[in-house]
């Protein structure tokens, strides 16, 4: 227990026992405990021959005139709050020996504090907390270690709007069955409940105001509805200062998904007579209504659903009006009748569409395929031979080289990738491109004397001369293959006389004729030949003169 000096004058009086006399003790000042017991013995002259022995009770904090003038009963205000990024810092500037208890909790109006924190602490001290715990009703309440001290409460974040953003996150609204809700949220709020109707289309839940009037929440209390039928569409909708904060719609894990009903309100005008209008997210539309809103439009409908008892009446009141919900899938049904038909319609012309391309591309002759074989004579050579293929490739012909097929090449081996090219180019009716050069003229003369070949880098004559040298030996060449070579690069002569069974042209010079042979039997390429040929040759010309 603390202890002070109490300023107070404590008198004891004293009395003899034998009434022969009176006198007083004035104790002016000593130290003692606050609430303390104190023992008061005294003795008179002659020595010991009168003693005194009294208990007296000292005031604690309770007394008002001691609160005033005694610091250690004095409240503590010294709070300071600053923020640190995402966190806020309580700053408690009590002097270094005072103790003091901390209560951090949240003040609840409709019931007792909730505590959250408390300790007992000595002098300074810095408190952090995260900015995600604070709420409006947070409150800190500090007091002295003194018995009965003054306890002083602070709550600094009622006006915090992190505070008020946490607090809606924090709420949670129940549906505890269907004719009560309940709202959890740590503090009170000014807040409004309505029931609304929720469209199908994701638009804002519409109040069902009029006729059915708002009620101000009881927080953490279970809060009746009025006594409505069950449809998926309503829901309870929370708002706070006009801003909707909270919804829960009633039947949602009941009932299924939203339907699109029409929710029409009645109202009584006069005793005998009411009015009839659609809600809709810009309003109620009266019906009937030259507006161009979707109720006004099936305005006549609907109130003739109306009137006949097609539509399920929700709620009643004798005084203020009702609601009905209307369904409208026959009228989107009627609606989709007319899609149904469009879409049919554009099906066939689509359907029509197709088989007119059908017929043109059968009519139309596929691209001939060809196969370019060569040899390997270096980097400009190759650059040359790629130039042809690329020419050849806009004639259009469906060409295969080497060149563009390496990784192939490499997976399954030279040899069975030339038996396949050249197996598939014959079969579909192509054509196979030998290019003469005087390293291939070369090769194929070694390969006719001493059937073998000297294998180069990158070089996959061997493996190529291997699939077409049968064809050549049988006679079976004729039409199938054409050999070229390129001018001022070789002399036809040169070239074995088993291989002039083909048919052999000298590029550029001799193009026309050479495409021509390519083209076979199928109908000509876009462009008149003289065109093709020049394409070609431009094509041609450059890598050619670099090559040689």
């Amino acid at each position: 227990m603390g202890t002070g000096k109490s300023p107070k004058k404590l008198e004891s009086l004293i009395q003899n026992s034998r009434g022969l006399g009176t006198g007083s003790a004035v104790f002016d000042c000593f130290e003692a405990g606050l609430g303390a017991e104190v023992r008061i013995w005294s003795y008179t002259k002659p020595r010991y021959q009168k003693e005194l022995n009294v208990t007296q009770q000292l005031p604690d904090c309770r007394g008002l005139e001691v609160q005033d003038s005694i610091q250690s009963c004095w409240a503590l205000p010294w709070l300071n709050v600053s923020t640190d990024g995402d966190n806020v810092l309580l700053i408690l500037d009590v002097s270094k020996e005072q103790k003091f208890g901390f209560l951090l909790y949240w003040d609840q109006a409709q019931g007792p504090l909730k505590s959250l924190l408390y300790k007992n602490l000595t002098g300074p001290q810095n408190i952090t907390l995260n900015h995600t715990d604070l709420v409006p009703c947070l409150c800190i309440q500090l007091w002295s270690q003194e018995p009965d001290s003054v306890r002083t409460s602070f709550c600094p974040f009622k006006k915090d709007p992190r505070a008020h953003r946490n607090l809606w996150h924090m709420a949670r609204l129940r549906v505890q069955s269907s004719g009560s809700w309940l709202l959890d949220t740590p503090c009170s709020l000014r807040t409004e409940v309505a029931l609304c109707w929720q469209a199908p289309d994701q638009s804002p839940c519409q109040p069902l105001v009029p006729p059915m009037p708002q009620k101000n929440v009881t927080m953490n209390r279970p809060f009746e509805f009025p006594l409505v039928k069950e449809h998926p569409n309503l829901c309870v909708q929370v708002s706070s200062w006009e801003k909707v904060e909270l919804q829960e719609c009633l039947w949602a894990d009941s009932l299924g998904p939203f339907k699109d009903d029409m929710l029409l309100v009645e109202m009584k005008t006069d005793l005998n007579d009411t009015s009839v209008c659609a809600l809709e997210p810009s309003g109620c539309t009266p019906l009937p209504s030259v507006a161009s809103t979707r109720a006004a439009r099936l305005g006549e409908q609907l109130l003739l659903d109306f009137r006949t008892h097609q539509c399920m009446q929700l709620w009643n009141d004798d005084d203020l009006g009702s609601l009905w919900a209307c369904p409208m899938d026959k009228y989107i049904h009627k609606r989709w009748v007319l899609v149904w038909l469009a879409c049919l319609l554009l099906a066939a012309a689509l359907f029509f569409f197709l088989l007119l391309k059908k017929d043109r591309r059968k009519a139309a002759p596929r691209a001939r395929p060809a196969l370019l074989l060569h040899s390997a004579d270096g980097a400009y050579y190759e650059r040359l031979v790629g130039a042809l293929a690329s020419a050849l490739s806009q004639m259009p012909l469906r060409v295969a080289v080497d060149l563009w097929s390496r990784r192939e090449l490499t997976a399954h081996g030279a040899l069975a990738w030339f038996h396949q090219q050249r197996r598939r180019t014959l079969q579909e009716d192509g054509v196979v491109i030998l290019l003469f050069s005087p390293a291939a003229v070369a090769q194929c003369q070694q390969w006719l004397q001493l059937q073998t070949v000297e294998p180069g880098p990158h070089d996959a004559l061997a493996a190529w001369l291997s699939c077409v040298l049968p064809d050549f030996l049988q006679g079976q060449a004729t039409g199938r293959y054409v050999g070229v070579y390129f001018d001022g690069l070789l002399h036809p002569d040169t070239v074995p006389a088993l291989f002039r069974v083909a048919p052999l042209f000298s590029l550029p010079s001799q193009l026309p004729a050479f495409l021509d042979a390519l083209q076979g039997s199928s109908s000509q390429s876009p462009g008149r030949p003289a065109d093709r040929a020049e394409r070609v040759a431009q094509a041609l010309l450059s890598a050619l003169d670099s090559c040689t």
